[in-house]
């Protein structure tokens, strides 16, 4: 799909196509299986009056993709959250138009800031490759408790707490402008490694998922048996 793009910074004119992007947000995770912590419209239309967000439309005007800022530690990291492509601009290219937009854009309002995502996908991973991510622990993300209550309406919640929060189905990546890479440099070093990375989130997810399952097992025939003892004792 060979077409020009307009992906500009979202401002209060474009609050309408909030309750949109929400819908597609949800729609996308279902359909991959996975999580994201949910936004209301509301919220997202705050981001936009703040400035806060991209948007990205195609050449005939209708919405394509969207990407917001958001800020914990006290400004000390800034995370770009939210990258949803309307379905039939997807593989088109514009996924790293806006990562790129949004990146500019966190740089320009918090320059001192240490960039941060966390994505179950290997394509978001080679995008925040070329600006200049690394692939990190999750102890060298924020410890900003509001951020991981952003995580309790992930379907994937229960797996990161039983992990003690150190791991999940989605890997961490951080641009820290203090101390970072080159995007040539971390470039080449996710080409080199993009296999290993892709057998590695495979796994991850089976096992993960096999995890939850036995636990949910163990939960329910313990419950079964503690409703049964009150039961017998009433």
């Amino acid at each position: 799909m060979n077409q020009e793009f307009k992906v500009v910074v979202a401002d209060s004119s474009h609050i309408g196509y909030a309750p949109q992007i929400c819908k597609e947000m949800e729609e996308s995770a279902k359909a991959r299986g996975t999580g994201i912590a949910k936004r209301s419209p509301d919220y997202l239309e705050l981001k936009m009056d703040e400035g806060k967000a991209v948007i990205a439309f195609a050449p005939d005007c209708t919405w394509a993709g969207f990407c917001y800022i958001e800020c914990w530690g006290h400004g000390e990291y800034v995370a770009n959250s939210g990258l949803i492509v309307a379905p039939q601009y997807r593989k088109s290219g514009l996924a790293r138009q806006i990562k790129k937009k949004i990146f500019e854009l966190s740089r320009a309002k918090y320059p001192d800031a240490k960039i941060f995502g966390l994505t179950t996908g290997l394509a978001v991973m080679k995008i925040n490759s070329e600006l200049g991510y690394e692939p990190v622990t999750y102890s060298e993300l924020t410890q900003d408790e509001a951020f991981w209550q952003g995580c309790k309406s992930c379907v994937n919640h229960d797996i990161l707490m039983s992990k003690g929060r150190k791991n999940c189905l989605c890997t961490g990546m951080l641009y820290d402008p203090k101390d970072h890479y080159t995007p040539e440099e971390t470039t080449k070093e996710f080409k080199k490694k993009e296999k290993i990375y892709e057998r590695f989130l495979h796994s991850k997810q089976i096992q993960f998922l096999k995890n939850l399952k036995k636990h949910n097992i163990l939960f329910a025939a313990y419950s079964f048996f503690i409703n049964l003892f009150l039961h017998n004792n009433h």
